[in-house]
């Protein structure tokens, strides 16, 4: 007896039933079909493996040879296929109970994550948290390509319209410079000594997030000069212990590249920065979204 590879887990099932029943009537019942519906998919399946499964007598059906034959392996199918639908909804299931992070850098700030973590734990004992690290070359740390449900960014973001968030902390930016940069021995350094000064970048990509951190918005229409570009914390300090340029940075991400070689001064003539936890607006109402956003307030105090 040969197979045809378009028998359907359905018709197998059929098979079963009636096989259990040795009767179309009820089978049929327990099937919630109609008792012709099932007759006729019996008799395609009969078709398909081209022999008869059933014999047809006055009191009802009994296996033919074929159809004993064929009847353990229909059941072992439907076991198994039992078992990969049960394992698809597992996954479907820890995929609803799980909040994907993204961010480019680890926000650090005095334990922000842990804290962030304990209080979303208890209100949502079920649902597990995975960290995802973003390049730089992507503003929205995920958000955008739907890899992430939120994320810690900063702002402005590209496509704002698209996004709800809350300042995680707003800090002053410094400029970050080597040791032996004749502004580093100045306690403070206004913006209008350093717009002459080649400035470290971030990709193209990161679109407004790069005219931000070169400050277009204190260069008076001035095109900044770009000495580099950096994707990440690594090649940031590599690079301004390398002399291509001078960059400013968060207060709070400072210690990431005063390492050796680098120091860092407060600046006048620019704003302070601001970190934020964001997510899409139509993924708002998100139950493990709102608790990680409510949690996320909590832990920063901005409740």
């Amino acid at each position: 007896m040969v197979m045809t590879t378009d028998v359907h887990v359905r018709d197998l099932r059929y098979f079963v039933t009636v096989a259990e029943e040795l009767h179309f009537t009820r089978a049929a019942e327990k099937l919630y079909v109609s008792q012709p519906a099932l007759s006729k998919q019996i008799r395609a399946l009969e078709r398909q493996v081209g022999v008869e499964l059933f014999r047809r007598e006055p009191q009802g059906v009994v296996l033919t040879e074929a159809g004993a034959a064929l009847l353990p392996h229909a059941r072992r199918v439907l076991a198994v296929w039992a078992e990969g639908a049960a394992a698809v909804e597992e996954a479907r299931t820890a995929q609803r109970s799980t909040l994907v992070v993204g961010m480019s850098t680890s926000p650090g700030r005095g334990g922000l994550l842990p804290a962030i973590r304990s209080r979303f734990t208890v209100t949502q004992p079920q649902a597990s948290l995975r960290l995802h690290q973003v390049s730089w070359e992507d503003p929205t740390a995920g958000l955008a390509d739907g890899d992430v449900d939120v994320a810690f960014v900063w702002l402005p973001l590209p496509d704002a319209d698209r996004y709800a968030w809350t300042v995680v902390a707003e800090e002053p930016r410094l400029v970050a410079l080597p040791e032996t940069h004749p502004l580093a021995a100045r306690a403070e350094v206004d913006f209008a000594d350093l717009a002459d000064e080649p400035f470290l970048a971030l990709p193209p990509a990161a679109g407004p997030l790069r005219d931000y951190w070169l400050a277009l918005e204190a260069r008076g229409g001035t095109p900044p000069r770009v000495g580099a570009e950096v994707a990440s914390t690594e090649e940031t300090y590599e690079a301004l212990v390398a002399g291509l340029g001078v960059c400013l940075v968060a207060a709070g991400n400072a210690p990431l590249i005063t390492l050796g070689g680098v120091t860092t001064r407060p600046v006048r003539g620019v704003g302070p920065s601001r970190y934020a936890l964001a997510w899409r607006r139509e993924d708002g109402g998100r139950p493990l979204v709102r608790a990680y956003a409510e949690a996320c307030r909590r832990a920063t105090g901005h409740t």
